[in-house]
């Protein structure tokens, strides 16, 4: 009787040479999350087609999805699970994100204010423009969003490129430290969504109701088809 072929191993794949040494194990990174992947794809497509364009003619594909992901975050009081270019202090182990003063899940607003006022007292040295001691992010995706983004919250952080762009070998590896693990970096390209699938029409299912990321993906959707957005609750500390 024939025996039926082993199953394939879901993420790793490997196993002895015939010398008997161990083959390099291969492991397949895990995707984005459908509903966080959702909600970036929503903002991705819509900025790939209407970006806006700078006085000097360049595309402002990056700014469109960054701007959208901040409004976003303060509709919902600086508790979204999708943080928008937090700036990270890569002189500290595990790198520490940079926060408003008064709201510990809000990013900090003005990098050089900040930089100016704390970096040499905080330090002992000064900050060196260019030098790789604060890297930003295009998104972090935080477990839990009344907490700040610092490493032990992060889900995810999600870099976007819109193409010709690329990241360079400095910037990959600054942005898996800022998450912990290689495998909670993600890159995401219009090629990875959908963008010719329409959006779906939403639940009618009340703001409250609904978890982070289902609000989320609601009211991103109505800022980006400019449909009149609801009062979101302000969360209980």
């Amino acid at each position: 009787m024939t025996q039926p072929p082993a199953p394939t191993p879901p993420l790793a794949t490997g196993g002895m040479s015939p010398e008997g040494t161990t083959t390099v194990v291969s492991i397949n990174r895990p995707s984005l999350a459908f509903e966080d992947k959702r909600v970036l794809c929503s903002a991705v497509c819509k900025c790939k087609d209407t970006p806006g364009v700078a006085q000097d003619g360049r595309s402002l594909k990056q700014a469109c999805v960054s701007g959208r992901l901040r409004t976003l975050d303060q509709l919902l009081h600086h508790r979204s699970p999708y943080k928008s270019e937090v700036n990270y202090d890569m002189t500290r182990q595990p790198p520490e994100p940079i926060m408003d003063a008064a709201a510990q899940t809000k990013p900090h607003d003005w990098l050089p204010g900040f930089i100016k006022k704390h970096w040499e007292t905080d330090h002992g040295y000064p900050h060196l423009k260019g030098a790789g001691m604060v890297r930003r992010p295009d998104v972090v995706i935080v477990k839990d969003p009344a907490k700040p983004p610092t490493q032990d919250n992060i889900k995810q952080v999600v870099e976007i490129k819109f193409p010709p762009d690329t990241w360079s070998k400095e910037q990959k590896a600054d942005y898996e430290r800022i998450a912990g693990a290689p495998h909670k970096l993600e890159k995401l390209e219009p090629a990875d969504c959908d963008c010719a699938q329409p959006e779906p029409d939403p639940p009618k299912i009340p703001i409250e109701q609904l978890g982070a990321a289902a609000t989320a993906a609601r009211l991103l959707q109505m800022l980006l088809t400019r449909r009149p957005l609801p009062p979101v609750p302000v969360p209980a500390n």
